[in-house]
């Protein structure tokens, strides 16, 4: 992976069709701009949530427990190319299979993301990547539920369980 300043990205629109290339840095400083990037919720056969600590070198809400896998998709890239490719560089997972959720936009005062979720049920060992993560642990999804806006979790996972739970 190139260093996260000079990473181009794929600019798109709201319907995911690309329109341009910018870096990542710029992506991450302009919200009229629309980048794309895949989340995947890996549940347990129990339907606990796999949730992953950011690490604290992160500059995007470091130590905030956070969505099982989330990263960018990279030009050409398709979204469960980039979902798969994010689960083994993250938690070491290979060969899930992934059902696509959803896709939204996700936007703050710092962004713009075309998210697309996924999820799967995974029971085997998991080697995350202790560059970006600090620890990983399963959460039942009510102990999720009624953690959300206590400055627990980043704001993409409080969005995305909003979602995902129907709140």
């Amino acid at each position: 992976m190139s260093s996260e300043g000079t990473e181009k990205l794929e600019i798109v629109d709201y319907d995911g069709n690309v329109i341009g290339l910018a870096k990542r840095s710029e992506l991450h400083r302009n919200p009229s701009l629309i980048h794309r990037v895949v989340h995947v919720l890996v549940f347990n056969n129990r339907g606990d949530l796999l949730l992953q600590k950011r690490s604290l070198k992160k500059d995007v809400a470091p130590g905030k427990w956070d969505t099982s896998v989330g990263g960018h998709i990279n030009p050409g890239e398709d979204a469960l190319a980039a979902a798969r490719r994010e689960m083994e560089e993250e938690l070491g997972i290979k060969g899930c299979e992934l059902r696509f959720l959803y896709s939204y936009i996700f936007s703050n005062q710092q962004e713009s993301e075309l998210v697309n979720t996924y999820s799967c049920v995974y029971e085997g060992e998991i080697d995350f990547n202790r560059e970006e993560i600090d620890e990983v642990a399963f959460c039942e999804t009510a102990k999720i539920k009624e953690n959300l806006g206590r400055d627990i979790f980043s704001g993409h996972f409080e969005k995305e369980m909003r979602r995902y739970l129907g709140l």
